[in-house]
């Protein structure tokens, strides 16, 4: 063209650059631009434009650079393709400075290039004034409409935490598209608004909006993440219809949906059916095995993952890891472990951790401090691991200097650090080291924090300070289930039922709903008032919120069932249990126990023994107590045994169980022997070995061990002065009684209660001091109840004073008009006075009122046998023998004195009976059998439901001499022990 002499123009050049560009020619490019620089065309637009572009695509950012500086006339479409191809090479800081250019070339500035400058400053926190300025001019200029600018702008702040304004630009939008509802919901997400964005998603749906596959991932990863497991599962169905599920991103949300809800069937079911799988995939079905604890299928799904091309990453292997901790698969772990060094991810600190994690549940504590010691040491969720580590070796002194370590390494404690230090102080009752760590939580502000606050409320609640723990459970500005249901439970186990209850009430009230903790804790408490009605509520709103199964409910219920004597009814809800664990057989033989249904109780104890379930220390500790109120000491000898073999009986509560067993049973030497074999006393060890002298009529023994245990610096409580102040009564210590009474507030700082005052009247009663006794009732700070009346009233009847003792019977008559004991006190009184009319009169207002006295009943334990008597009793299959052999010992004992007190009769008419053995009482029935039928080494230990008369106290003293036999009489009140014609009580009782 040159040759012929035709002077090419600009049009020229722009065809030769296509020319070049399509021959993928930069160095053609570059010398046709030398050209049109000669000629002098480089001002052409045309000509500027077309060689920004070409250098711009064929790779010479450094050429297209200089030719837009040269460039007159930049337009819009140039700074967006400029903005667009520097945010596809994540050169962000050149897009905010083409942005700026642009705001200083044009004065309306097109939507895509803000949005591109808002997309730059993403991930960037250094950006965030920047933003917030680009957000002030996008408001000025008025494009708070356009969807292009606010999507942007709602996911900046949705990432910024700034969720209201996000929510703000959202509302304002007068259209939305799809971007838009997704950059929401996510945003909601992404804060923790679950429900929200929940919300949101069905009102995109309502609107008619088909959302993409993008959104329903979205909102099914918000679905897990709050629980909302039902909505997701909705969502699952509508992406059904949608033919969404074979996008790989939806079915590895609903994977993970599926894993969190515990339905790992779905799970895998979705996993199978997806026709494209990534490395996510893998890992969500992984993880989700590794919740289960299911370690093969982890591994195997781990194998197909190699096999299908993907390369494991370090989530993968501490899913698999997680998986072989949950079950104990100690030797599959260190085969991971190997693999992970091989592999050269040991140094990945969430490997680390994982690994870590993994010795401590497997309990390999010398490997997991070799492998702490290897690390840097600069992860504190490392240091978190092995917190837990020496909370579960029991050694919190190691914890307390590991914490203290941490922190003078600079490592600084987080939200799971305070918790894991404050739950070892909780399991050691360590409440003192825990208020230290409380006040370091302030200091470093954590003291609001959900996770930190729910363990301080466990911990107070546990440690019994109650009101603590209400205080920071009412100060949280966020209550979770968690915080409340410690409260729910610190009151339950602490007898606070009423409390629990309210608890429980306010918690639904909030509209918390209780887990199965606190589902179990609440009827619990029920079980503590006997509420079955109640209970009976909360367990039909446990099947509601899908706990009908729950193992811990369903022993609540055995408990509530078997504390309330409803026999076949907790044996109904022990059977529906489908699992049944130790917990479920206590349940039923403590809650017999408490019950008073002790034989019960001691028939479940045995088939728990013959099933072969391993018993522990509350298994013990019930039966025992069972065995103790029903004075059966054989089977209280075997449960000892067995506690010796399995070394529960130097368990403190176990030992204190066994003292109170054999001094009910009579044994006072046994439970002196068991008391001193303690290798650490509590006071309850205390109060139960002086109630066991007391009742055996060892009242100075017993005030010799009270000084003992506050010699040993241990504090008496109101159980210990009810002991003490008892004893004094048995043996006639009337100033020490009282002594001992005035000091209960003066020395100790307690409050006396019904009980002690009870006592006192006891005291001066028993010792004749009648006229002191009415006195001291008339000084009482509060109104005499029956106790005290009746205990005044059977004072009369010991000292025959008839005035006193009508004035305390006709208060009792008042109280309790139905009570036999009171109609049977008063005619005692009026038999020993000999006012036979007024006794008279007594047992006829006590037939027209209806009321029964209960009959006398004494049994004594012969070959593993009961056998019972009453008044006259000529049931016994033996009956002839019996009081053949009774009336061979009364003649020995009327040999050498014995003379039989018929005053002890309630009617007059019973002595002049032409059958003399109609009124012979129960006791001395029993004595005359056991005598007949037991070893002469074998004590001979008869229990009587009420208080043995003076006539059968006498008798059995001649007896024991008779005989050379020693005779243990336990009656409703103390203990007697017969031996060589003396008593234990000496005749005061």
């Amino acid at each position: 063209m040159e040759q012929r002499g035709v002077r090419p123009n600009f049009h020229t050049y722009a065809s030769v650059l296509d020319t070049f560009f399509s021959l993928r020619s930069l160095k053609g490019v570059q010398r046709v631009h030398g050209v049109i620089m000669k000629l002098g065309f480089d001002t052409e637009s045309v000509l500027s434009d077309r060689l920004f572009n070409l250098y711009y695509v064929l790779g010479d950012f450094a050429s297209a650079s200089k030719v837009l500086v040269v460039l007159s006339l930049r337009s819009v479409a140039l700074w967006n393709r400029m903005i667009t191809d520097h945010l596809r090479r994540s050169d962000k800081t050149q897009v905010i400075s083409f942005f700026m250019n642009a705001l200083r070339e044009f004065q309306s500035v097109d939507p895509v290039i803000f949005s591109g400058a808002l997309r730059a400053c993403t991930g960037n926190s250094a950006f965030w004034p920047l933003v917030q300025q680009i957000h002030g001019k996008i408001i000025r200029i008025g494009l708070t409409a356009d969807p292009i600018v606010c999507n942007p702008l709602i996911d900046l702040y949705s990432k910024n935490k700034s969720i209201d304004s996000a929510i703000l630009i959202f509302d304002e939008m007068c259209s939305k598209d799809n971007v838009s509802w997704v950059a929401m919901i996510s945003g909601l997400s992404q804060n923790g608004l679950g429900k929200e964005a929940c919300n949101l998603y069905f009102q995109m749906h309502q609107s008619g909006i088909i959302p993409t596959p993008y959104v329903l991932s979205s909102i099914l990863s918000a679905c897990t993440k709050t629980e909302l497991f039902d909505q997701g599962m909705q969502i699952h169905a509508q992406s059904l219809k949608w033919g969404f599920c074979a996008e790989t991103f939806v079915g590895n949300a609903l994977i993970s949906l599926y894993s969190r809800s515990w339905s790992l069937e779905s799970a895998e079911k979705v996993f199978y059916e997806m026709s494209n799988r990534d490395g996510v995939t893998y890992n969500s079905m992984i993880s989700g095995y590794g919740m289960f604890g299911n370690s093969e299928r982890a591994i195997f799904a781990f194998k197909k993952m190699q096999s299908s091309g993907f390369k494991p990453d370090s989530v993968t292997i501490a899913s698999l890891l997680c998986a072989c901790a949950s079950i104990g698969a100690i030797q599959k772990g260190r085969q991971l472990h190997s693999y992970v060094l091989k592999a050269g991810l040991s140094s990945d600190y969430i490997i680390e951790g994982s690994l870590l994690d993994l010795y401590v549940k497997c309990a390999d504590i010398d490997t997991s401090c070799q492998l702490f010691d290897s690390t840097k040491k600069e992860n504190v969720v490392l240091w978190n691991v092995m917190l837990v580590a020496y909370g579960q070796m029991g050694d919190l002194s190691e914890s307390f200097n590991l914490f203290s370590e941490m922190l003078v390494a600079g490592m600084e404690a987080n939200q799971y650090t305070y918790p894991s230090i404050l739950r070892t102080c909780t399991y050691y009752g360590e409440l003192d080291l825990g208020e230290q760590i409380h006040s370091m939580t302030i200091k470093t502000g954590f003291q609001m924090n959900i996770f930190v606050c729910s363990v301080l409320i466990d911990m107070y609640s546990k440690c019994g300070v109650l009101e603590r723990a209400r205080q920071i459970l009412n100060r949280q500005t966020e209550k979770d289930v968690v915080s409340w249901t410690a409260m729910i439970a610190g009151y339950a186990q602490h007898e606070h039922y009423v409390e629990a209850l309210k608890t429980f009430e306010e918690m639904k009230f909030h509209g918390i709903k209780p887990d199965n903790i606190g589902l179990s804790s609440a009827i619990s408490a029920c079980a503590g008032l006997k509420a079955v009605s109640q209970g009976l509520q909360i367990h039909g709103q446990a099947c509601v919120l899908g706990y009908s199964t729950d193992l811990s409910i369903g022993n609540a219920l055995v408990n509530l069932y078997a504390r309330c004597g409803m026999i076949m009814e907790a044996y109904s809800a022990f059977e529906a249990n489908e699992v049944r664990d130790d917990v479920s057989w206590n349940a039923l033989i403590s809650g017999f126990g408490q019950s008073g249904h002790y034989e019960e109780a001691l028939v479940v104890y045995k088939q728990m023994s013959q099933k072969d379930i391993k018993a522990n220390l509350f298994t013990y500790g019930s039966a025992v107590s069972s065995s103790a109120n029903i004075a059966d000491i054989k089977l209280g000898n075997q449960i000892h045994s067995k506690m010796i073999k399995t070394g529960y009986d130097m368990e403190i509560e176990a030992a204190n169980s066994l003292v109170s067993l054999y001094a009910k049973c009579g044994s006072i030497g046994d439970a002196k022997l068991v008391f001193n074999k303690m290798p650490e006393r509590n006071e309850i060890s205390w109060n139960a070995i002086i109630t066991a002298y007391s009742q055996h009529g060892r009242g100075k023994e017993a005030l010799q061990l009270f000084e003992h245990m506050k010699e040993e610096g241990l504090k008496p409580n109101h159980v210990t002065f009810i002991a003490v102040l008892t004893a004094c009564s048995h043996v006639g210590l009337v100033t020490e009684g009282l002594n001992h009474f005035h000091s209960i507030s003066k020395e100790h700082g307690l409050v006396p209660k019904p009980e002690h005052f009870v006592c006192v009247v006891d005291i001066l009663g028993r010792a004749g001091q009648l006229d002191r006794a009415q006195r001291f009732i008339d000084e009482m700070p509060f109104t005499p109840d029956s106790m005290i009346w009746r205990s005044l009233l059977g004072a009369c009847t010991i000292h025959k004073n008839v005035e006193v003792g009508e004035f305390a019977g006709h208060r009792l008559l008042e109280l309790e008009p139905h009570d036999s004991a009171t109609y049977v006190l008063l005619s005692n009184l009026y038999a020993v006075t000999r006012k036979w009319e007024c006794r008279d009169r007594m047992r006829q207002v006590m037939k027209d009122r209806g009321v029964k006295k209960e009959p006398g009943l004494s049994w004594i334990e012969v070959k593993n046998e009961i056998h019972s008597f009453f008044v006259g009793d000529r049931l016994h299959s033996l009956a002839e023998a019996i009081y053949e052999h009774l009336e061979e010992l009364n003649k020995r004992a009327v040999d050498i004195g014995y003379k039989q007190d018929k005053y002890c009769l309630l009617q007059e008419i019973e002595q002049e009976q032409k059958d003399p053995t109609a009124w012979i009482h129960s006791e001395k029935l029993a004595v005359s059998f056991g005598h007949m039928k037991l070893p002469p080494e074998v004590p001979i230990r008869v229990i009587k439901n009420i208080r043995v008369c003076t006539d059968c106290h006498n008798w059995m003293k001649f007896i024991s001499r008779v005989v050379r036999r020693v005779i243990i009489l336990r009656d409703s009140y103390r203990f007697h022990h017969f031996e060589a014609g003396d008593c234990s009580c000496g005749d005061y009782w």
